[in-house]
């Protein structure tokens, strides 16, 4: 009943799309689990998708790996969302800490088979918030579970409690890196909502961001210009009108387009 049901509602998103807008690249986003009655993405990403030039169509969860691969032949990239904590048994071999929050195996389970096999096939890839840790952990990197009791230096507040659209806290982004040729600045105010955070990268990525006391901020994959994760939530500025980070998505839909066309010629 739930492969029917995932079929059918990735059918209707589909089939939604009018001609016009089946001319643009098809961005797959990654949906949370809403206890096994729902699936949920925050409108904030699919505006963002919109903005920047792209279609949305929502990845509901599934753990028929033959299914989400057929999801995947029918997008032209991926957005992997922000939610819950990861975790840190399964995925990187940590003992849970005290100060850990709420888990969802199932969703941990979806998500890391959904960036592995999209990376698999050649799709580009943006990681937002746990979309970026779990980026991380799916090539074999670590995390930290709880910034305040295990960071040393940790200085700098990582969990706001200001409007979403406002940034509270500065990054420094490395000259050159996918981030610095999106958004074409050296240093920004980003927003944050987090307590776990990249540790070890993963064999194959670089760091191109750090916050002041630092956080991973952002990386990329290595010799790849189209596989990328921030920390932070550009979509929550960029679906409120505001275009200081849109380049990061504008980027995901132009790397979306040439995935599209090459495929189309094989």
């Amino acid at each position: 009943m739930k492969k029917l049901f995932a079929i059918v509602l990735f059918a209707l998103l589909s089939l939604s799309l009018s001609a016009q807008d089946a001319k643009k690249p098809v961005i797959g986003i990654s949906s949370t689990w809403g206890e096994g009655t729902s699936t949920q993405v925050p409108i904030t990403y699919v505006n963002s998708v919109i903005r920047a030039g792209g279609v949305p169509v929502v990845l509901p969860l599934t753990s028929d790996i033959e299914l989400l691969s057929s999801m995947l032949e029918r997008v032209d990239a991926v957005i992997m969302t922000g939610g819950e904590d990861i975790d840190p048994l399964k995925w990187f071999g940590e003992e849970p800490i005290s100060a850990m929050g709420e888990i969802a195996p199932k969703r941990d389970d979806f998500d890391i088979a959904l960036i592995r096999l999209a990376v698999e096939k050649g799709l580009p890839l943006l990681g937002i918030c746990r979309g970026h840790q779990l980026l991380n952990v799916a090539f074999g990197g670590t995390l930290y579970q709880d910034l305040p009791s295990q960071l040393k230096g940790y200085s700098v507040k990582h969990r706001q409690s200001t409007p979403g659209w406002y940034g509270t806290h500065s990054i420094m982004i490395e000259k050159g890196s996918l981030l610095h040729r999106q958004i074409g600045v050296d240093s920004i105010a980003v927003n944050t909502f987090h307590h776990q955070a990249v540790k070890d990268v993963a064999p194959g990525f670089k760091v191109t961001a750090l916050s002041k006391d630092g956080v991973i901020e952002a990386m990329e994959k290595i010799g790849s210009s189209k596989v990328y994760g921030v920390q932070f939530h550009p979509e929550v500025f960029t679906s409120n009108g505001y275009d200081s980070f849109i380049g990061i998505f504008r980027h995901l839909v132009d790397e979306a387009s040439i995935y599209g066309a090459s495929r189309k010629t094989k």
